[in-house]
């Protein structure tokens, strides 16, 4: 006999097996179809995510968060502008125990299938299934998205990010450090623990530097990284591969609507995650977005009326207006700083570099930029 489903998530990446968990604890039927994305098991996953207090609070209540050494607390971080303007945050001044963590990927998705695999309410299947609900958590390489009738607007930036691991002649000290500088935003990200002296590296390059870079031995990236970074952190090496791939700001036009071929059945469609948008790194708060998305969709569907199906595209409406919003002022806030350090002019370098000097002075509006990007408000 066919299974019944109330949902069907196709994309079993992070913002899919965090949303198939909330839902399962509603005691929601999933169906949780993972992406056939190109897969090299040889290859070694370098990626790592700042996380916030927000989604601290989420993975805890679904017990998949990494343990200490998995999960390095951030209790400053310091940004470089391309002249002498910096801005500083630190955790004391803000009243809490860490401005972020740095989350390895590997970790934090070993605890999520755990916690999948106990999970009664969820299937893990091999192909989408019939559902009143489909949530497509594919990622922004979606096929699904085009397939439902979204349009995915891109803007590209004419960067790519570059990721790798680096050893460090020096600790972190629990210090996420960025530069802006006329080759890119280079963000270190300190992994290993409190005592560690390992990060995880995002360089925004523009892409005539990328090919290049990529193409530079170990030694030779170690030494344009060390450049970057002004020698903050000491002798610098290579311990994982590179990936990299290109930037850009992206939303869907729209996160939800009914299913055109099954409409007698009343059963409809959301996105949700890189899928229904993408912002740049250099905030760090792509993941994040993501899973305020899961919550959120979590939510609406949860306390609805009993009358009301997962599919009701009411509720899912509401949830495209809530998210669509929080994405639009992130993207909006990263999508001006990317371009506002885009310019090599030099009354513009000094214009913004005064503007960084500003800021850094300027109290509750630097406190509220703050707890905004640590999750204490909309996402």
């Amino acid at each position: 006999m066919a299974q019944h489903f109330d949902i069907c998530i196709r994309g079993s990446g992070i913002v899919g097996k965090t949303l198939a968990l909330l839902l399962a604890r509603n005691r929601l039927k999933v169906a949780l179809v993972p992406h056939p994305g190109p897969q090299n098991p040889a290859a070694t996953d370098v990626r790592a995510y700042a996380l916030n207090l927000a989604s601290r609070s989420l993975l805890e209540s679904l017990r998949s968060w990494p343990d200490a050494e998995h999960a390095t607390a951030v209790h400053r971080m310091e940004v470089h502008g391309d002249q002498d303007g910096i801005v500083n945050f630190d955790a004391p001044t803000q009243g809490v125990d860490a401005l972020a963590w740095i989350v390895d990927v590997p970790a934090l998705e070993a605890r999520l299938a755990d916690a999948v695999r106990f999970q009664p309410h969820i299937d893990v299947v091999d192909s989408a299934v019939a559902a009143p609900l489909t949530v497509v958590c594919e990622g922004r390489a979606s096929s699904t998205r085009a397939e439902f009738g979204a349009e995915f607007k891109t803007t590209p930036y004419g960067q790519t990010a570059i990721a790798t691991r680096l050893h460090t002649g020096l600790g972190h000290g629990q210090v996420a450090r960025q530069w802006f500088g006329p080759e890119g935003i280079l963000a270190f990200l300190p992994l290993g623990g409190p005592e560690g002296n390992s990060v995880a590296v995002v360089w925004s390059v523009w892409h005539d530097l990328a090919a290049p870079l990529m193409a530079l031995s170990p030694q030779e990236f170690a030494a344009r990284l060390h450049a970057a970074s002004h020698g903050a952190l000491g002798t610098l090496s290579l311990c994982a591969d590179r990936a990299a791939w290109p930037l850009q700001l992206a939303t869907a036009d729209r996160w939800c609507g009914p299913l055109a071929h099954n409409v007698s059945a009343r059963s409809s469609w959301a996105l949700a995650g890189d899928a229904a948008h993408n912002v740049h790194p250099l905030a760090g708060q792509g993941l994040n977005l993501g899973l305020a998305d899961a919550q959120a969709l979590a939510r609406v569907l949860h306390g609805r009326d009993y009358w009301r199906s997962v599919a009701d595209l009411k509720l899912l409406r509401s949830y495209e207006r809530e998210r669509k919003a929080a994405v639009m002022a992130m993207g909006w806030a990263t999508d001006g700083l990317a371009q506002l350090f885009a310019r090599q002019e030099g009354p513009v370098q000094v214009l913004r570099n005064w503007g960084m000097k500003g800021f850094e002075r300027s109290g509750a509006l630097k406190a509220f930029v703050a707890r905004r990007a640590m999750g204490m408000g909309m996402q």
